[in-house]
């Protein structure tokens, strides 16, 4: 029988994350590190991404490498899928959680629906949905004859449940349609991969509910009223999802998207 010390182990295994310096992306890369993965981060220009990469390394003595890559630009995905092609001999994880959210201040998002723009839900549709099609599918060669290969999509509870408007009345906070149908299109494509891409790779998603990031008082309390555990989600609340689905603790699991909303959409 293996342990489960044994099933929750990542050392000698590397995974890439991106939208890395976030909240739930550092949650991640501890985490993994922690497990003993080696790591390969990911995030926008301008974004401190090297100096969280040295602190993992600094607490965990994993090797740590990191990329400014800017995922809405067609041009820098292709730069940095080749890079890696180029100088990674394998890929176990790959997580796509880079995001546009709700709480971006562009022109056009998180405004009533007759001004949200087009060109932000083009923005969108490119950062959440397309560069994960597009970095699951390059970085396949790489993944395929890794051990215990997997991607994981982070969607959202909004990609299979319609906003409760109520939660947002009086305050200033909004919910993009593009937002939702992003996720909901990173729900299915998880489905497609993993029905595509096995047995080499399992493909899993992880639907987190509102995590709290200091948002008004009256939705934060309309929020926990309606979630039968009574609290909005901690960035730590997501730790256990992402070892279970990243680790051999799930080895026969794919196509599925694990909600960790505290019973929200129930």
């Amino acid at each position: 029988m293996v342990s489960i010390k044994e099933l929750s182990s990542l050392i000698n295994r590397k995974a890439l994350i991106t939208g890395a310096t976030g909240g739930l992306g550092k949650v991640f890369a501890n985490t993994l590190a922690e497990l003993g993965a080696d790591l390969i981060l990911v995030d926008k220009p301008g974004s401190n991404v090297e100096e969280v990469s040295s602190k993992l390394v600094n607490t965990w003595g994993v090797s740590v490498e990191s990329y400014s890559c800017d995922l809405e630009i067609q041009e820098q995905r292709t730069q940095l899928i080749s890079t890696l092609v180029r100088s990674t001999k394998s890929l176990n994880i790959l997580i796509n959680n880079a995001a546009l959210v709700g709480t971006s201040e562009i022109e056009g998002w998180a405004v009533p629906l007759e001004s949200q723009s087009v060109e932000t839900w083009k923005r969108c549709m490119e950062i959440n949905l397309t560069a994960a099609f597009d970095l699951s599918k390059n970085l396949l060669p790489l993944l395929k004859y890794a051990e215990g290969a997997n991607i994981i999509n982070i969607a959202s509870l909004h990609g299979f449940r319609g906003p409760d408007w109520s939660l947002y009345e009086n305050t200033n906070m909004g919910n993009p349609a593009a937002y939702s149908a992003s996720k909901s299109g990173l729900i299915n494509l998880t489905s497609w991969l993993s029905k595509t891409v096995s047995p080499e790779v399992r493909v899993n998603a992880i639907s987190p509910g509102g995590i709290f990031r200091d948002q008004p008082e009256i939705f934060v309390e309309r929020y926990v009223k309606r979630t039968p555990l009574a609290r909005m989600a901690t960035e730590d609340d997501f730790r256990g999802a992402i070892t279970f689905l990243a680790t051999d603790l799930s080895l026969y699991v794919t196509g599925h998207n694990l909600i960790v909303d505290g019973g929200w959409s129930i």
